[in-house]
């Protein structure tokens, strides 16, 4: 299974792939897309559009997970995750893609072992479960693997409660 992880936010964006075969997980691709405040809002957000339709196209992932947003203090930052959630959904929905979405707390747990890991903590488990040579750079990049990796490693019964 191949699958593609977003950890959606519009000034970054970050994006995983990982392939899992018997129990076991790779990276094939990651990174983080990034816009400035300056930039009109649709501009932003058809980033992360062409951003997801790119990978999908080069990648062809059998699903799409994304972290589901955390409502902070600041509605105006809720606000501005979920539209770049929705482009990334958009994009998957137009490749035809499913689309599964987890709680930050159900991808700590599953990569970390505990829901309330900080981000240093993922970002040293990924490395390890993704035998990479080096941490990701970005906390983003990091979340977006985390989150393929929670989706890829999950049960089918759970994969399916999901969606």
């Amino acid at each position: 299974m191949k699958v593609l992880g977003i950890d959606p936010g519009t000034a970054a964006c970050g994006f995983g792939i990982v392939h899992e075969n018997d129990g076991r997980v790779r990276a094939l691709a990651s990174g983080c897309w990034t816009t400035t405040a300056r930039e009109r809002p649709e501009v932003r957000l058809r980033v992360i559009f062409d951003g997801v339709q790119e990978l999908i196209a080069l990648h062809e992932p059998d699903a799409v997970a994304l972290e589901e947003s955390f409502v902070g203090a600041d509605a105006r930052i809720a606000l501005s995750v979920g539209q770049a959630r929705g482009a990334a959904l958009v994009a998957a929905a137009t490749a035809g893609i499913e689309c599964a979405e987890y709680a930050p707390s159900r991808v700590k747990q599953s990569v970390c072992g505990h829901g309330r890991a900080d981000k240093g903590q993922v970002q040293r488990m990924v490395k390890m479960l993704l035998a990479l040579d080096e941490i990701p750079p970005t906390s983003h990049e990091a979340d977006a693997l985390a989150v393929a990796i929670c989706h890829a490693l999950m049960p089918p019964l759970a994969r399916i409660a999901a969606s």
